[in-house]
Parts: C-alpha cells; structure tokens; sequence
C-alpha cells in the first residue's frame, strides 16, 4: 500500500486527506471528501484515510466498499420499508381471523379478497415478514451498518486520539470559524487558557500551541445508535429461529388433550370447557350494537385448560406420565403462563360435529326401524363398520367440510363443520356395495336400484377453542435495542464536540473553532474566553463566502 509522507516528516497511510500529525491538507487526495473545491476544510472523520478509500482490488475490497456505501444502506432500508407496506394490504397468514370460514390461506385470500388476494398468496406475501428473502434483506441491512460503522468509526478513532495542538497554518486558517490578531501579551493568552478551563474544556499544550476540546463522546453518538439497530436487526433474524420464537396457533376441543405445536411433544393441554357469555339483548345499553352486528356479541369468551407435561418413563418402550404443571381459566387479555410459554385466547367455533349415528334402512319399506346402526367419529373415522346383523359399511370417501367445487365435492377445511361421507353398504352374505352420498341434509343413492339406504339419526356437537402458542425469546434484546439507541439518540442531539485552537504567529495569535453542531455555542464560548482581551472575535467564514 502505498505511503504519503508530509512536511512534517508523518507518513500518511494512502487515502489520508488531512495529514494525521499536522492537519495539512494532502494535496492529491483532496478530491476525496471534495476539499480541492471548498476553501474550507471538511473536517468528516478529520480527514482520516477510510479502509473503503485506500483497498479496491480483491472481491473482498469490492464487497467491502460496497456495503459501506451510505447509498447502498440506503436503498436496501427504502426497499425494506416498501415490502413491509406491501405486507400490510392484506393481513398475514398469523393473523387470518379465527371466525373465518376457512384459516386456509391458499383459500382465504382468494376467497375474501379475490384475484388481488390469489396474487397476494401466490407471491408468498401472506407469511412475508417470515420468509427467507424479507429476512436477507434485514440481514443485509445488518451487514451494511456493521460494515459503514466499522469504516468510518476506525479512522474517526485515530484521528481523535492523536490529535495534537500543534497544527499547520493551512489546518487553522481553512477552519470555518476563524480570527488573526497581530498582537497578543502572554497575559492574555493565559487569561484564555484559564477560562477556557473554567468553561470545563480538556487544555491540553504543544510548544505555545493550544488545543481545547470538549464533548467528545458525542461523536460516538451515530455509531451508539448504529450499535442498537443492529442488536434489533439481529432479534428480527432471531425470530427466524423456534428456539427462541414461536408464535403457532392451535385448536382444542373441548374434551380433548392434544400436544402444544412448537414445544417438541413435551407439553399437552387439555380442553375441560369452553365458555361463551354475550351481552344481554334486551339490555337498552346494548340494544344498538348488536342490531349493527347483526347478532349476539361476546363479553367473554374463555377456555377452561389445564397443561401437561409429559415425563420421562421409567422402563423403555412404557408410556410416559403425565404432570400436571397449570391449570387456570384463559381469557382475553388473561393468559396462561408456563415455562417460558404464553397461551392466549384467540377465537372459538361453536357447535361444531363430534360423531354422527346413522341407520340403515330398507328402501321399500318406509315404516320399517332401521335395520340396524353405527356412529362415526369425525376426528378420527373408521374406514369399516361391521354391524351385528351382518351389515358392513366402508367409509370411501370423507369431507369434513364439503362444499362443492365447479360440481366436484372437495372439503374447505379440515374441521367436521359441515361433514359429507361416501360409504359403500355390504349387505349380509353379499359382495356387491350399494354407494351412498350422506350428509347434512343429504342423502344421495348412486343409483335408484339401492335396496337400502342411509339415514342421519343422532349426532354430538361440542365447542372449539382457538389458542395462540407464544414463545419470544428475542423480547429482550429489543428492548437493549431500543434502550442502547435511545442513549445514541441522547448522546448525540444533546451534547457536541467543540474544539479551539490557539496558533501562536508571530507577537500575534489565530483562533480557530470547529464543531459538529451548534455553531452558535461555540462561538459564545469563544465571546467568553477573549473578554477584556485585544484578541478578535472569530468570524463565520462560510457566512463571509456567502455574501
């Protein structure tokens, strides 16, 4: 790598626009961060040589420099920004609604928004904020505020650190804040030095060249925050990981005890009863509301669980005991807390089928009793019933929720809300089917040479209870996020860096004055320091530019 040595002796590293020891502006280099264009310094990273300035010849200099472009960051946070919008016209696949006819998004966004809602699905906007391509965006994010802190944050180091009073000419006269006395008493510049102590600036001196320095650690303020949307950026791409984020959603039925999803088998709940209470409609107060609903409105719903964890068994191959760890009442707003686990109270589907029981009767005689009966499961149907009057009943085809698709019978979902069978009746000693379509409401022969028929006699109905299994483990390095941001934030609006010279020339002095923000203040400070003095006031020389 090539070196750049200045007049006072420092060797430069290449890329270095004001020489690190003395401040003089390295002539070559001022296009850099365009000095060669200003009659003023730009004093961004003191004019540090940057690692994306000086490398440029393997891929890993092309990358780097790449990614430490303030544009590059730029565009991938407005590309971000703009998939997130998108993301928000319909709602995600997590928060399809619980009362909707079907949770299936391959069916619910066609069928509540239409061919807008097809194309939504078919781009896999639904689950967007969990897909793999959202997630590089925000893990290319990461990389490119790593790696434009790192750039610049390096350099900015040095260059504070080995700041030294003694500065050339050039440095002081290009400053924006700038004044030249020909004559000053050592009286005087002590007078200077002592209030500039007393207004809590670090002094520090270099053969009668003065440098005073305060608020530094503000500068560190934009990388603080740097530092913080990195740490959430990381808890974002976290999520994408079940160990420490599941967010699953589950339907138990009353009576039954199912395995939690997202905790590996290890946990169960049990479904003792689910509750419904409405608002009373003859209440005046409530009268108005649910005429607009068009029905009854919930002021709770709730599900009575109770949690299970499963133990290991003492012999191999033995079924594992069951330990009860929580019991308690979920509602809304009120949910079941478990080792690190949050069920909450999401949605209901009332009365949907349990088991149906269904007869076989002759076809020609309408007053005779069914000739027999079996009752079906619809969580779990058996494919054959063998009756005990000789009769067998294969269940061919079973459509939990049917409907009819451009006349073929296809089921919405797979919840027993509105069930449909195809069964194939064996009458005793025969090998030959009679095929019957039944459901509610429906009982359709193949053909009208059936000598029997299938008939619904009875049937069971039990609530459903619709849970949010929640498990966030990235919660709180948000929160050290957002709380590290928020002290960038603070460090840096609140607080600046001011730094005075004092430049012995001749019997006389140049004052110069350099900040990061709030002009205004260090020139008060400046006011302050040359009172009662014959030192002149500095003056804004980009103001002086500008008229």
């Amino acid at each position: 790598m090539k070196k750049i040595k200045c007049e006072c002796g420092h060797v430069n590293p290449e890329g270095t626009v004001l020489c690190e020891a003395c401040g003089k502006p390295i002539e070559e280099n001022q296009h850099i961060d365009g000095n060669d264009k200003r009659k003023l310094l730009n004093m961004r990273y003191d004019g540090s040589a940057r690692r994306s300035q000086t490398y440029n010849k393997s891929i890993i200099d092309k990358t780097w420099n790449f990614f430490s472009s303030v544009k590059v960051g730029v565009w991938l946070i407005v590309i971000t920004l703009i998939a997130s919008a998108i993301g928000t016209i319909f709602p995600q696949e997590m928060y399809i609604p619980a009362d909707a006819e079907s949770r299936d998004p391959s069916i619910f966004y066609a069928e509540r928004y239409g061919l807008l809602g097809q194309i939504y699905y078919q781009l896999g906007l639904h689950n967007l904020y969990g897909s793999w391509w959202y997630m590089t965006l925000i893990a290319l994010i990461g990389i490119s505020l790593v790696i434009c802190s790192i750039d610049r944050v390096v350099p900015l180091y040095k260059a504070l650190k080995r700041q030294k009073p003694k500065r050339h000419e050039t440095f002081i006269n290009r400053q924006r804040l700038y004044s030249e006395t020909k004559s000053v008493t050592k009286e005087e510049k002590e007078k200077m030095v002592n209030r500039l102590k007393q207004l809590r600036y670090r002094v520090s001196e270099q053969d009668g060249h003065i440098l005073a320095e305060k608020g530094r650690f503000s500068r560190w303020g934009p990388y603080v925050n740097h530092i913080g949307l990195i740490i959430i950026l990381l808890a974002a791409i976290l999520r994408f990981s079940s160990v420490l984020y599941i967010d699953e959603y589950v339907w138990v039925r009353e009576g039954e005890q199912i395995v939690i999803p997202g905790t590996g088998g290890e946990y169960l709940i049990e479904n003792k009863d689910f509750i419904l209470e409405t608002y009373d409609e003859n209440d005046e107060r409530f009268q108005e509301s649910i005429m607009q609903q068009g029905g009854m409105i919930p002021s709770n719903f709730q599900t009575n669980a109770i949690v299970y964890k499963q133990q290991e068994a003492d012999v191999t191959g033995a079924e594992s005991e069951l330990e009860k760890i929580a019991e308690q009442e979920i509602r809304m707003n009120e949910p079941l807390k478990f080792d690190g686990y949050t069920l909450y109270q999401a949605g209901y589907q009332l009365d949907e089928f349990k088991s149906m029981t269904f007869g076989i009767y002759d076809t020609e005689d309408e007053d005779e009793e069914g000739l027999g009966s079996f009752t079906v499961d619809l969580t779990s149907p058996e494919s054959t019933y063998e009756l005990d009057n000789g009769f067998t009943v294969n269940v061919d085809k079973y459509y939990p929720d049917y409907y009819m698709d451009d006349g073929v019978p296809r089921s919405e979902t797979n919840y027993p809300r509105n069930p449909a069978f195809v069964f194939s009746v064996y009458p005793p000693e025969t090998e030959t089917p009679e095929i019957s379509f039944v459901g509610i409401g429906r009982n359709i022969p193949a053909t009208e040479e059936n000598d029997y028929t299938l008939g619904l006699e009875d049937f069971q109905v039990r609530d459903v209870s619709g849970l949010t299994v929640r498990r966030d483990y990235t919660l709180p390095l948000f929160g050290i996020g957002a709380a590290i941001f928020m002290i960038g934030v603070t460090q840096g609006m609140y607080w600046y860096h001011r730094r005075i010279w004092i430049h012995p020339k001749d019997e006389g002095v140049l004052v110069a004055a350099h900040t990061n923000k709030n002009w205004f203040g260090v020139r008060k400070d400046i006011e302050k320091i040359i009172e009662d003095t014959n030192v002149n006031m500095v003056e804004d020389q980009q103001e002086l530019d500008k008229k």
